[in-house]
């Protein structure tokens, strides 16, 4: 009951709240976007959302965030990497986690339920990991993804895919009102403390080439 009922309701009305409380900073952050990076001040990309029952994959949708990066391309036109385009605004962006305040409006609030994000769960990522994830790795597509999860107060970044993926299943069959409580609480403490954004050897995150 409350995975398919209580915790859809409880989303958006957390969404609700967050978004008449704090419009004022979606406007801020908008206007500073633009000024320091430019246009478009939304950065969107199709993620991979809960698995369909009744087609068995996963859905697709489209995430909002603010944008973290410059546009900036070598002399073939192709984008630099991200730690060149990464600006210290940006870098400010993510470690607080101002950029994805969009997914809460866009992605939750406005979403319709099928394509619908939750407050919690696991990190929605790239298309392309689909093939590449193992059946166990997978089953973190039977919930809705979340703007935070229980890997992302486990060591966000700093932990390897594979002890991501262990956390997100974890959480697939533990799942519970008071265990999503608790990663909110423990989400607060990340974000004031900016742990574990950067990878060993990456800004961000390397990215998923698979398990061995």
């Amino acid at each position: 009951m409350y995975k398919n009922i209580i915790k859809p309701v409880l989303d958006r009305a957390l969404a609700l709240i967050f978004v008449l409380l704090f419009w004022w900073l979606y406007i801020i952050i908008a206007i500073l976007v633009r000024i320091k990076l430019g246009s478009p001040v939304l950065f969107t990309q199709e993620r991979p959302g809960k698995i369909d029952p009744n087609t068995g994959k996963e859905v697709i949708f489209k995430l909002y965030k603010f944008r973290s990066m410059t546009s900036e391309t070598d002399t073939d036109g192709k984008l630099l990497p991200d730690e060149q385009r990464l600006t210290k605004f940006g870098k400010f962006l993510r470690s607080t986690s101002c950029d994805e305040i969009p997914e809460i409006l866009f992605n939750i609030l406005l979403a319709p339920p099928k394509k619908a994000m939750s407050v919690v769960g696991p990190r929605p990522l790239l298309v392309e990991y689909l093939p590449r994830y193992t059946k166990e790795q997978r089953r973190r597509h039977e919930v809705s993804p979340g703007i935070t999860g229980y890997a992302q107060v486990s060591g966000r970044n700093s932990i390897s895919w594979e002890e991501k993926f262990e956390d997100d299943v974890w959480y697939v069959d533990h799942m519970s009102f008071f265990f999503d409580f608790s990663i909110l609480i423990k989400t607060v403490g990340v974000v004031f403390k900016r742990d574990g954004i950067s990878s060993e050897t990456s800004e961000t995150m390397e990215k998923f080439e698979g398990s061995n």
